[in-house]
């Protein structure tokens, strides 16, 4: 039990530092440091889940972190896309657990196409979506930590497309 109980800590501990740095990377107007950032909060969603045992998560947050990567140097490239969609239906195929793992799944899927075919405010639109489905997967993990910081992720990405509307209007009246 004592064992449980430091593995519930370290999850929500390490879901508070995944919290911060997607608060500060979905705030970003440029989406080059929002990739970086999202680099790191990913590694450490992947460890959460992981101390929750909540394998599909886990194993599509580390997709995530490779995701990233590949999509910084080869934006829109359909193969890429297709492969990385094949390891996220791998690596829920060979961790799945049951119904409980379909956010994690659905959130999978819906990054990797917004991340390789979109960018500006469609790409967060999307990544809003996405996050309600972490949401939920952090929901049935039970973390308090990562529930909120998906949440937060949710409300911070949609705050950003208004700002970056705001802006695109204000360059579209001063010429």
């Amino acid at each position: 039990m004592e064992e449980l109980g430091l593995r519930w800590l370290l999850g929500q501990a390490v879901s508070l530092v995944a919290l911060m740095l997607c608060l500060v990377a979905f705030a970003s107007r440029r989406d080059d440091r929002l990739f970086v950032l999202l680099i790191f909060a990913n590694a450490a969603f992947a460890a959460q889940f992981a101390l929750f045992e909540s394998w599909v998560a886990a194993g599509i947050s580390a997709l995530i972190v490779l995701r990233i990567v590949l999509v910084r140097r080869f934006p829109r490239n359909l193969g890429l896309m297709a492969g990385m969609l094949l390891a996220t239906l791998a690596v829920a195929a060979l961790t799945w657990s049951g119904p409980q793992d379909i956010p994690a799944l659905t959130a999978g899927l819906l990054g990797t196409w917004g991340m390789f075919m979109l960018k500006g405010i469609p790409m967060r639109l999307t990544l809003a979506a996405a996050a309600l489905c972490w949401v939920a997967s952090n929901l049935l993990a039970g973390s308090i930590g990562g529930t909120l910081a998906e949440s937060l992720i949710f409300v911070t990405n949609v705050v950003t497309v208004l700002r970056l509307r705001r802006d695109a209007r204000l360059r579209y009246i001063h010429g």
